[in-house]
Parts: structure tokens; sequence; C-alpha cells
């Protein structure tokens, strides 16, 4: 049903799952006060959350933050979950509340339980930081896969999270409501090929690649 790993970095330490029937991953980042980040909770079925909540329970995480790297329902539908458990709220850019407004709508025409769906508890902006402890994460508007797409830049530690975005070899869809390809490629290419070749991506969809990679071999881009 799942599936996860552990990416050992130096300062922010990163969890992959793998959730849904979409295998949407889901992120946390946590440091060495413990306090913890989860970005795209999507999380449906009660193994998934026992996965996700134990995980957080056996490394005495405190989770402070909740981040959508956008609001199609595949990436938000825990964000209820979250909120019951945790008592957070999602954090995402402006453009992205009438999708996540839409959700429990397109979850149910896809099939998913119905789940809560708790208002944002912030707007994020254009290049503005957001803090876990002493770590500074860029947040990066990428519009194009869909309205509200933000990227999340650890730049110390070249770690960059693209949600639907960019993919390894790939780039998110652009044919849904709000998705505009030439939009995409320039997203891509104005906000992401900008970093050195060396960053990690870790897309919300797939296996982990560089940007060095992606700008040498991406057909899309």
């Amino acid at each position: 049903m799942f599936d996860f790993q552990v990416i050992n970095c130096v300062m922010i330490e990163l969890k992959e799952f793998a959730f849904n029937p979409l295998q949407v991953n889901t992120y946390l980042l946590y440091n060495e006060e413990r306090k913890c980040i989860i970005v795209d909770p999507a999380c449906i079925y009660q193994e998934e959350k026992d996965a996700l909540s134990g995980f957080i329970e056996e490394q005495k995480l405190k989770p402070v933050m909740l981040v959508n790297t956008h609001c199609h329902v595949d990436h938000a539908v825990g964000n209820g979950f979250i909120n019951e458990k945790y008592g957070l709220k999602p954090m995402i850019h402006k453009a992205g509340k009438p999708i996540l407004d839409s959700a429990p709508e397109q979850g149910q025409l896809m099939g998913f339980p119905p789940f809560s769906n708790p208002e944002p508890e912030k707007y994020l902006l254009d290049n503005e930081n957001i803090s876990l402890g002493d770590d500074e994460i860029e947040v990066r508007y990428t519009p194009g896969h869909a309205d509200g797409s933000i990227c999340l830049i650890i730049h110390e530690q070249k770690i960059l999270l693209s949600g639907d975005v960019l993919f390894a070899n790939s780039v998110g869809r652009a044919d849904l409501p709000t998705g505009d390809m030439g939009l995409l490629r320039k997203s891509i290419r104005k906000k992401l090929f900008t970093l050195d070749d060396d960053f990690v991506v870790y897309p919300g969809h797939g296996p982990a690649t560089t940007i060095g990679n992606e700008k040498a071999y991406n057909p899309f881009v």
C-alpha cells in the first residue's frame, strides 16, 4: 500500500513516505530539536496514518508546521488527519485556496473516503523563508501545474522539494484546471534551474533526481 525511506542530512533529516493510490510522496523534515514540518500529508487509509504518526512517535518528533506544495486532493487529503492529531492547519500559497476548497468534492469523484478540510493557517509568499529551528527553508512560487504551486528549498543542504512541478525526467501535468505548460516551463527554468546542478530534487511523486540531471536530460524542459 505504501513505501518509505529515510534520507540522512547534516542538519535537517528528511523522511519520505509514498501514500495513497497515486503514490504521493509525503515528507517529514525534522531537526536535532525534534521539531518537524509535515509536507503534503497524502495519507488516506488507516495503515498510512498509523505509519506516519508511528514514525513521529517513535522518533519523538513534535510537528510544528503543515505545508502543502499545492492543494490538489491527492496531496491535501491528509490535512484533516494532521489537524485532528496535531492541531496544525495547512500553510499554502493563497492562489491555491480555490483548489483546496474543492478538494473534498474532487476526492469523492476519485473514490477517496470522506475527509475533513481545515482552513489554511497562513498564506505563504514567494521568496519567504520559513524556519525549522535555526534552519531556513525558502518558499518559491512555481505555478504551471496548478495555481498555488510552491517549492521548498534548503539552500545550505542543497535540497529541493519540488511538489508536482518537476519530476525525474518529467514535469507535472498541465492539462488540469489552472495548469499551463508554458508557465510550468517558465517556473522550472527561472525558479529551479537557477539552482546549482548538485541540488537534490525530492518530487511529489517518484524517485529523487538532481537539478543537473534534469537540465541535461529532461525532455519536457
